[in-house]
């Protein structure tokens, strides 16, 4: 099994966690954190498991009353355990006021960052005071589960995304004695508003056309329409499945990917010119200008040694990467190109190389879904595309 020695200044942690924003999501993992360490407590009062037959038992359960908690993160309703005696009485409010920052900051920084859970009992034990198992802190994750599967299985019927970005990376999962490649499919949509949501998640095996057949059969399960443009690089088993299942849609080769892909073709050595006007193909919203120039392009280069690759790419791809045309020409720099989802992958390999090794898909789901709700939250405020 591998391991990481990653050393942690403690105090400015604590800094850090007590000037943080943290909203709803974090503030509906710490009640369910919180909910479960009474739990916890109760387990251990009583000494044996809900229905068990004990002889070492010192009580019986009875029930539960709410007790409100005011956090740095709001104001909490939670579920406060009782026995039949009377006599148990959960120490979570009064050490609440102590361990509240090493609790959120270890809950967010294994559920974003993807830290061991032997790093987070580390810090739960050096701020609280407190020892607790890794068991405890491994379950303590597990009750995220709900928060996030239902955030990446709610319904998409209620607003119309007339543009979507779609794109797979890859992690690192273990099955059994050992571990495969994974491809990680999201799918940000931009809703008729004009703001970004990330609409799709999921973990797969590879990038063939079923896969992405059935990535898009979820989404249009979850009550998804087909939108005005699909974005996305030219891998053919994403192509040949957008064509299938969004009859009506047209698709946007993301410009970055085709020019990289003609430059690519070309030689190494005196090309710079070639690939200046290469680059200016893409960097007007004149369609007319911009069909002329690839004409001169063609025109210019068709005799020179080398570039009859080139040219083949630039003209079986050139009608893909242009489709941003038939949108407002206002949207046209956000839509030419998948960067923006770029930028999204990058923030979950910033914290996938953490972990490295996934144990097992859904903990690949906890820990990706919980980085992507926490892109999506720093979006809402802001709208993406502004003249729809």
């Amino acid at each position: 099994m591998t391991t990481f020695n990653i050393t942690i200044n403690l105090e400015q942690l604590k800094a850090e966690v007590e000037k943080s924003s943290l909203d709803s999501p974090v503030k509906a993992s710490l009640a369910l954190v919180l909910n479960s360490l009474m739990e916890k407590e109760r387990d251990e009062y009583v000494n044996a498991l809900s229905h068990e037959r004990s002889e070492q038992r010192n009580g019986y359960r009875n029930g539960y009353y709410e007790r409100e908690l005011i956090t740095g993160v709001g104001s909490l309703t939670l579920k406060v355990p009782r026995t039949r005696d009377g006599e148990f009485s959960t120490s979570v409010f009064e050490k609440y006021e102590r361990c509240e920052q090493a609790l959120i900051l270890s809950m967010v920084e294994m559920v974003v960052n993807g830290v061991s859970t032997r790093k987070v009992t580390k810090i739960v034990e050096e701020l609280c005071g407190k020892s607790v198992s890794k068991s405890m802190v491994s379950n303590l994750t597990k009750s995220l589960d709900p928060i996030v599967n239902e955030w990446r299985n709610r319904p998409l019927n209620t607003i119309y995304y007339p543009h979507i970005y779609v794109d797979a990376m890859y992690i690192k999962v273990r099955e059994g004695d050992k571990v495969v490649s994974k491809s990680v499919h999201i799918a940000c949509g931009i809703n008729a508003d004009g703001y970004r949501e990330i609409i799709g998640l999921r973990i797969t095996h590879g990038e063939s056309s079923e896969t992405w057949l059935a990535f898009f059969d979820y989404l249009k399960s979850r009550g998804l329409q087909s939108p005005k443009l699909m974005i996305s690089d030219a891998h053919s088993g994403l192509v040949s499945s957008i064509q299938k299942s969004f009859l009506g849609t047209s698709w946007q080769r993301c410009c970055v990917h085709f020019l990289r892909n003609i430059m690519d073709a070309l030689p190494k050595k005196n090309t710079s010119e070639a690939r200046s006007d290469l680059r200016e193909l893409f960097q007007t919203s004149n369609l007319a200008f911009t069909r002329e120039r690839k004409a001169q392009f063609i025109q210019k280069y068709q005799g020179v040694k080398g570039f009859s690759k080139a040219i083949e790419k630039l003209d079986a791809g050139f009608e893909d990467a242009i489709q941003f045309h038939s949108q407002k020409r206002e949207l046209h720099k956000h839509l030419r190109t998948t960067n923006m989802l770029e930028r999204v992958n990058r923030e979950i390999r910033r914290r996938e190389k953490v972990i490295q090794i996934f144990p097992n898909d859904q903990s690949a789901i906890r820990i990706i879904g919980a980085v992507l709700m926490k892109i999506e939250e720093d979006w809402s405020p802001k709208k993406y595309l502004k003249h729809l």
